[in-house]
Parts: C-alpha cells; structure tokens; sequence
C-alpha cells in the first residue's frame, strides 16, 4: 500500500515538472525569466524523471502478496506496474526455486523470488511480511531454518 502511494506520487511529482517546462521556456524566450530559473527548473525534471525510472524499477520488483491454489499447484505473486496498479503473475509451483537455489540464506531480511524457465528476480521479506501458512511456504521455498 505505502509503495503503491509512493509509486503514485512520483507519477504525479514528474507529471507536474514536465508540464511546467514549457511555460517557463516560453517565459525565458520572451525575456521574463532568469538563465537560473531555466536550468534549476529543467533540472529538478530531469532529477524527477531519473527518480522515477529508479523508483518504478525497483517498485515493480517488489513482492506484495503471494497465494497457493487449493491444490498447492500454482503460485499467484502480485506486484505493482509501471503506473502503480497491481498485477498478478501466475506462476507453476514447481517453476520456483526454493531460497537455498535463489542463492540467499533464511535469515535475509530480503529474499529473492526466481524461477528455473526466466532470469527475472522479484523480491520479498519475511521478516516485514507475515507467512500465514508455514507448510506451504516451505513446500513453495524450502525450510526456513
């Protein structure tokens, strides 16, 4: 929820920065604003633009829920896009590497989620999350001492 909030906000943050640009060009060329004024403020778009690219690849690689099917065969991983919205993966349960295959160790604050067919890697926490059901987490990533 707070990522998808931040997530939102950068959004917004760099909307605003972009549509501002082009008044204070205009200004600029019409002799009513400083050299300052244009190179702070093409700045902090460029500064926002970076910011957000940063942000949202990291907030898309974020875990924000994980549910097994009834029948233990198939896990559902839901992270934010690109735009803040949340998106749910299905993904084979056998397809998951355990945390020992992922290369961490249980007592990481941040573990990765990886799978044998794709070299993409999501993240999530265990120790920030709550585990509701430890017998299928174990079953999903292995044990966790």
């Amino acid at each position: 929820m707070l990522l998808r909030a931040v997530s939102r906000l950068k959004l917004l943050q760099t909307g605003i920065t972009v549509v501002l640009l082009p008044p204070v060009y205009y200004m600029y060329l019409q002799g009513d604003a400083s050299d300052l004024l244009v190179v702070y403020t093409t700045g902090i778009a460029l500064f926002a633009g970076t910011m957000l690219y940063t942000a949202s690849h990291f907030f898309r690689r974020v875990v924000g829920m994980m549910y097994v099917d009834s029948a233990q065969t198939t896990l559902r991983v839901s992270h934010l896009t690109f735009w803040g919205k949340r998106t749910d993966v299905y993904m084979p349960v056998s397809d998951v590497m355990t945390v020992g295959d992922a290369g961490d160790s249980i007592g990481e604050p941040i573990l990765k989620l990886k799978r044998y067919s794709r070299a993409d890697t999501l993240y999530f926490s265990t120790r920030f999350g709550r585990v509701v059901d430890r017998h299928i987490f174990e079953k999903v990533f292995g044990t966790l001492t």
